[in-house]
């Protein structure tokens, strides 16, 4: 399949303006700005042919090219890094097969994360888009309910049928279970949606021609517009390695992601 990354960048953000620009420390004494960071995280995935930035902010656009990215610019009046990706595949006349949106704020990525989803796309033709989800363990979880006590939106959950196809996601903790009623062997049911996609290029440009439904606004999420138009999302089932999975949501989560940067 012929493969592009777009790794949507906006600098304006209400919970954290300038992220993509955030330089992060890496351990002795080095920094990289955080849209570096992602995309080096991208270009560790094999067999994509093209990697791109795609933002609407000369500031990103600098950055990006300094440490050799492509990048494409794109308006700005994109409400979100689908509409942004749908941009810019358009800009360049995309003509393959497979589109990744890999977030710009998730260098914690690992690369099977991706290739699992170009392997669903490979397996299942009639598959139109697919994202990773994640088991919480217990501090993941933790570390989920803190956020939320703190009145901080963090990581986003999914819930799916027993095809994998999601039914919804939310920036709340879904499912709600007490655990009381857990059966002794039972881990916890709750699923960390990672914010990558894969699509194919017909759906992700219907994106932009349906309208904005209710769900995504109170939300805050993209995906939910696909949802809300029939469109299904197959939730693939990733393994962590052992490894630390979280984005930088908010100015907190800086700690926590240099922190597994300098043990990496």
């Amino acid at each position: 399949m012929k493969t592009v990354i777009i790794i949507p960048a906006r600098y304006s953000s209400v919970r954290f303006p300038g992220k993509p620009l955030k330089k992060l420390n890496i351990g002795n004494g080095l920094q990289k700005s955080l849209i570096q960071l992602s995309w080096e995280a991208a270009c560790r995935v094999r067999e994509i042919d093209h990697i791109f930035v795609a933002t609407d902010d000369a500031r990103i656009r600098v950055e990006a090219e300094s440490f050799g990215a492509k990048v494409i610019m794109t308006s700005k009046n994109c409400k979100n890094g689908t509409e942004r990706c749908a941009e810019a595949i358009d800009n360049i006349n995309f003509d393959g097969d497979l589109v990744i949106n890999f977030q710009g704020d998730a260098p914690l990525t690992p690369e099977w994360f991706v290739e699992d989803l170009m392997k669903a796309f490979k397996k299942n033709s009639s598959t139109k888009m697919a994202t990773p989800v994640l088991k919480l363990n217990e501090e993941t979880l933790k570390a989920f309910r803190f956020d939320r006590q703190c009145g901080r939106v963090g990581g986003t959950t999914v819930v799916f049928d027993n095809d994998n196809n999601a039914l919804y996601f939310s920036k709340e903790i879904i499912p709600y279970f007490d655990e009381r009623k857990l059966k002794p062997g039972i881990r916890c049911p709750i699923f960390h949606h990672v914010g990558v996609y894969a699509y194919s290029p017909k759906v992700l440009l219907n994106y932009k021609s349906w309208e904005v439904g209710n769900l995504e606004v109170l939300e805050g999420l993209e995906q939910l517009r696909f949802l809300e138009n029939n469109c299904s999302i197959k939730c693939i089932i990733v393994d962590n390695r052992g490894r630390t999975f979280w984005e930088l949501n908010n100015p907190e989560d800086v700690t926590k992601i240099e922190r597994v940067l300098n043990e990496k």
